[in-house]
Order: C-alpha cells, then structure tokens, then sequence
C-alpha cells in the first residue's frame, strides 16, 4: 500500500506545481494588460511631520471613475488617523492650519454617515500599526487630478493632511479627528 501512495503524492506535486505556473502566468498576463493600458494623469505628495520629517507618501492616480489615492507612512504615531485633502496646497508647521479647511467645492458637510456629505476630500480612516506603519489604497469619485470642478489643481493647490485621531465620519467640519500631525502638498 505505502507504494502506491508515493505515484499519488508526485502526480499531485506535479499538478500542484502546473496549477501554480499557470496561475503565475495568468498573473503575468493581468499585469502586461494593466501595464499596457495608457494610465491617467498622476500626482504625489511627501507627507512631513510638524518637525518637517517625511513620515510618508501619497500617490494620486486618475481613472475614469475617481482618483485611486494611495497612502503609505512611516513614523506616524500607532493607531487610527483621519485623513482628508485640505483645499489649500500649504503645509506650514506646526500646525498645518495653512492647509484650509477640507477640500469641499459642492459645499457640503463632513462625513460618510452625514446625510449632508461627504465633503470631495473626505477619505477613510488611516490605519497605523505600533510601529508606524500604515498603507491604504482608496478610489475617491469626488475628485480629480484633470481639470473640472473638483480639481485638486485648483488656483491654490490642495493638500493631504493626517489628523490625530480617528475620522467619526459625521461630525461637521472635520470628523472630530484632532489635530493635525502631517501634511502633504499635491503636487504633479
């Protein structure tokens, strides 16, 4: 009995690693197709701490649903951070109030359980290990990094902030999300 099992156990070694090679190539193939599709405008910031330390980056891509905003930090403080686009392009330390209030052109209230928002800036909230790393990815419809209404390339720029604490998604103006710890200009 042991003999036969061993013929078993390589035909699904070799079926194992047929499955993986073609689900590698399939993923190959995902990727030449993603590469070769022409990508929209895109835009970055630094994000500095009031000490003008870089604790991250952001990465703005256009689609045409939204903007895919991709956010990644390193040395913010553990824990959840609302973050939002700020309607002026300044990030003046300390406090960062340089950067305006959220960026809201169709002037409505703050927050995704709001019946009277959300602002175009709004975003979800920033999740950050102990460590201080945070990465989230989010697409926001409301915006674009084109021409138009809602453009963060309006005459006075816009900015990425990150607040002190997490975004309630409710409370107007700003989420009851604290302070200010890091701002980014968005620049192209």
């Amino acid at each position: 009995m042991k003999r036969a099992r061993y013929p078993l156990f390589a035909v699904m070694v070799v079926a194992a690693g047929a499955c993986a090679a073609t689900q590698q190539a399939a993923n190959d193939v995902t990727r030449q197709a993603r590469e070769a599709v022409s990508p929209g405008p895109t835009a970055t910031a630094r994000l500095l701490n009031a000490q003008g330390v870089e604790v991250g980056t952001v990465e703005l891509e256009q689609h045409e649903n939204g903007v895919e905003v991709e956010i990644r930090t390193t040395g913010v403080p553990g824990g959840l951070h609302g973050i939002h686009f700020h309607q002026v392009g300044a990030c003046a330390a300390p406090d960062f109030m340089s950067a305006g209030g959220h960026f809201n052109p169709a002037r409505r209230q703050h927050g995704f359980d709001n019946p009277q928002g959300p602002h175009a800036g709004d975003l979800r909230n920033l999740e950050v290990t102990a460590a201080g790393v945070g990465r989230a990815e989010f697409l926001n419809p409301s915006i674009t990094i084109s021409a138009g209404p809602n453009s963060l390339f309006d005459a006075d720029g816009t900015s990425l902030v990150v607040h002190a604490t997490a975004d309630d998604y409710r409370t107007d103006p700003s989420g009851n999300s604290g302070s200010r710890i890091a701002c980014g200009v968005i620049s192209r």
